[in-house]
């Protein structure tokens, strides 16, 4: 069985958990939320500092949950999360989705948000989610697809900083362009009953505008993509800065609108 072969690129800088902690089960599994009910086991594949985690755990109480991650420092965080809101029906496990640790038929949900554009083997990511999930259950995946990623103004650094990521994010084994290959993937994973559909994220409101422009300054010259695209030789440390300097400026357009389109599939096993 395949294990893990491509780098995080994003890391777990706070620019970036800065961005995952503002997911919830209502702006990021809307599609999913309408399918759960009290009592059903959920396992929370790249669950990241817990947002949506702790989302799922409330709507499936007394159900139970399981968050998985690649490292225990993210867990850590992931943990906090369900304790602050005083969920006891979550647990937390290191894990690599190509190998899962579960006998099969295991739970009756099996969700990842924007996973399998990080991932080696999306297929095989998503034949071990089937097994591990119920007959009668449910696999759901949502990713985001950076080509088309859209804005206005137009900015010619951010159509650099869209082409880079795509660079960087190739050479370290993902596919940032998953969103519009997950009907694809599960299809090939062998899936049958498939809903395929779309979201977005909007970023248009002054406040928006300032978050997700500063987050993503900060990413670009401070995270483990930053020091990725210097490594690698797709960018240099001047044209990181450059990049960073024109999301500034757009977050500071007051007709600035930005738009993350996402695949999602909801799989019936």
């Amino acid at each position: 069985m395949s294990k893990e072969t491509a780098v995080y690129t994003h890391g777990h800088h706070e620019s970036v958990l800065r961005s995952h902690r503002w997911r919830t089960a209502a702006n990021s599994a809307a599609y999913l939320v309408g399918e759960l009910r009290p009592g059903l086991s959920v396992l929370d594949v790249g669950c990241g500092p817990g947002t949506i985690t702790a989302d799922l755990a409330a709507l499936v109480t007394p159900g139970r949950v399981t968050g998985l991650d690649t490292t225990d420092e993210i867990l850590a965080q992931a943990a906090e999360a369900a304790a602050e809101r005083g969920l006891d029906n979550v647990e937390f496990a290191v894990a690599d989705v190509h190998a899962l640790d579960y006998p099969d038929d295991s739970f009756d949900v099996v969700h990842a948000h924007q996973v399998l554009q990080h991932v080696g083997d999306p297929v095989q990511a998503l034949r071990e989610m089937r097994r591990v999930c119920r007959p009668g259950g449910i696999v759901a995946a949502r990713d985001s697809d950076y080509a088309a990623m859209t804005w206005f103004p137009e900015s010619p650094g951010l159509d650099r900083w869209q082409e880079l990521y795509g660079r960087v994010a190739r050479a370290n084994g993902g596919e940032p362009d998953a969103g519009r290959r997950l009907l694809s993937w599960a299809r090939r994973a062998g899936f049958t009953d498939i809903t395929p559909t779309a979201g977005s994220w909007c970023y248009a409101t002054p406040e928006s505008r300032a978050w997700w422009s500063g987050l993503w300054a900060d990413r670009t010259v401070a995270s483990a993509y930053a020091n990725r695209a210097v490594d690698g030789g797709h960018a240099t440390a001047g044209e990181l800065a450059e990049i960073a300097e024109a999301w500034r400026a757009w977050g500071g357009e007051g007709d600035g609108w930005f738009m993350v389109p996402h695949g999602e599939v909801l799989c019936r096993v």
